[in-house]
């Protein structure tokens, strides 16, 4: 079955969209977006440093995405306003990547497959390197689901319970880098923040409840994946793009079901 790049692709998608469905919650519940971008746009260094150090492109890009996750988290409130200080570590990270990579001699790259993505050219390899990520992450969010949560909803509340909001903001932060490093191949650099983001956003007018809002989160984010490589398929579309815009179109319908239900 694995021999069909198509099924690779879909598995891939799938494995992808369960690691940033949960993510992608906490993402949108503490206003989180740039972060998601800044981490995101380092992979691209991180990509240059493999190549030029001959390791493994996962462990690069893994290992700059959580170099930038834990420098954010610790600058953001001490130096500049927040948003400020992601939007220049995140734009400020893309162009440094891009110029290493610009750099690298004797290297051939297809720049466009780590910043839009290449699913359809996922290996057996890849795709065991993606559902070890998606199953780290998973395993985090769960394991550690009510202290995030009480981290999330107020600083107090998690102090007063005997859990230390900045442990879990870490838990969070490697969380994050584990996501970028599986989800370069599938949906590249420029998009993995919309797919931690659209699928939960397009969640929240569904659900009542956290734990609701990431399943519908996850249901989003696989069909996503799934309609999205279809219509790649049919269309002869980008992959990575045609699955992002299959989870734009979810979210408009689910704000639309959501104004219907509340006239």
């Amino acid at each position: 079955m694995l021999d069909d790049f198509l099924v690779r692709a879909t598995l891939a998608g799938i494995g992808v969209a369960l690691a940033a469905a949960p993510l992608g919650c906490f993402v949108v519940w503490r206003r989180m977006a740039y972060f998601g971008d800044a981490t995101a746009h380092a992979a691209v260094l991180g990509v240059a440093l493999s190549l030029a150090l001959s390791i493994s492109i996962f462990a690069g890009v893994l290992g700059v995405a959580l170099v930038m996750a834990l420098l954010v988290s610790g600058l953001s409130s001490r130096v500049l306003a927040i948003d400020t200080m992601l939007g220049v570590l995140s734009h400020s990270a893309l162009a440094l990547g891009l110029v290493a990579v610009s750099l690298l001699d004797g290297v051939r790259l297809d720049l466009m497959s780590y910043l839009f993505g290449d699913i359809l050219a996922v290996g057996r390899m890849d795709l065991g390197v993606i559902w070890a990520g998606a199953l780290i992450v998973l395993g985090l969010m769960i394991w550690r689901w009510q202290a995030l949560l009480a981290a999330t909803l107020s600083s107090d509340l998690a102090h007063a319970s005997g859990i230390n909001p900045d442990r879990e903001r870490l838990i969070l932060t490697v969380a994050l880098a584990v996501t970028v490093a599986v989800a370069i191949k599938v949906v590249g650099v420029l998009l993995i923040a919309a797919m931690l983001i659209i699928p939960a956003a397009g969640a929240r007018p569904l659900a009542r409840t956290p734990e609701g809002m990431g399943a519908f989160a996850a249901v989003i984010g696989v069909a996503a994946a799934v309609m999205g490589l279809q219509a790649s398929a049919q269309f002869d579309t980008p992959a990575g793009p045609s699955i992002v815009c299959v989870a734009a179109a979810i979210f408009v319908l689910t704000q639309g079901f959501a104004g219907v239900r509340r006239r």
